[in-house]
């Protein structure tokens, strides 16, 4: 599990935002500032950033355009009390690439200030989140899908409440034990072999209290159903069948 760090001290909700963070203004428009008092936000929430070669712009689902158009609106949808951030590398758990929690519900001085001091907490998770894609955009080419999961739920808070888990990634997974190909999942039984191929060496990690929201999620395969529907039902098998995840389509696509 991640180490807790020490809360940070209030900010006034004029002081001055890190550079970084005033980058970020279309990202956060969406955010803004209500005379209503904030609902309460207590999910913990982590998000899982792929970094491998199909993630590029160019020539695969872009991980960082869906980053950016989904963490904002995951963050307010879900009401995340705390982000924790993991990579999709070669191995991922074993990865370098390492970002602090973000606190976003930090203490305010006062009523008045709880919605511009989360603002800048979600502005900080931003910058936070766009920094561990880059770590895992960096390494070793590779695509350990289960890896980085399994990595962000052992870094979400312990707790009898739900927890939320966003996923940049199109699931593909590729790393130096397993790679993950059409042609071995064509069948049921074919299907099976390959899950105990991936899943018996490692485990599934525990996500009976989780929601997980898909972003990228089989996109190379949507055009060909014969494709389509054994990929999809390989990981339903074991998001949702083995990890107990409730799988949502809310930015799958």
């Amino acid at each position: 599990m991640t180490a807790h760090h020490a809360r940070p001290r209030p900010r006034r909700p004029h002081a001055a935002l890190p550079l970084a963070a005033l980058t970020l203004g279309a990202l956060l428009a969406a955010v803004g500032c209500s005379s209503e008092k904030p609902a309460a936000v207590s999910t913990p929430c982590a998000v899982v950033l792929d970094g491998s070669g199909s993630g590029s712009p160019k020539d695969g689902f872009d991980a960082k355009a869906k980053l950016d158009a989904t963490i904002v609106p995951f963050m307010k949808k879900q009401g995340c009390g705390t982000m924790a951030f993991a990579p999709i590398t070669r191995s991922s758990k074993a990865s370098r690439c390492r970002v602090n929690d973000v606190d976003l519900d930090p203490p305010a001085e006062s009523t008045d200030d709880v919605a511009a001091v989360r603002q800048e907490a979600m502005a900080r998770a931003v910058v936070a989140a766009r920094t561990m894609l880059k770590c895992a955009q960096e390494t070793e080419s590779g695509s350990d899908v289960l890896g980085g999961i399994a990595r962000a739920a052992e870094a979400i808070p312990s707790g009898d409440g739900r927890a939320a888990l966003l996923v940049v990634s199109d699931f593909e997974q590729a790393d130096p034990e397993f790679y993950l190909d059409s042609r071995t999942i064509a069948t049921p039984e074919a299907r099976t072999s390959a899950v105990e191929k991936l899943v018996g060496p490692r485990g599934v990690p525990e996500l009976s209290r989780t929601d997980l929201y898909p972003v990228g999620y089989g996109m190379s395969h949507e055009a060909k159903p014969s494709e389509y529907e054994p990929f999809d039902a390989f990981w339903t098998e074991i998001l949702e069948r083995r990890a107990k995840a409730r799988v949502h389509d809310d930015y799958r696509r």
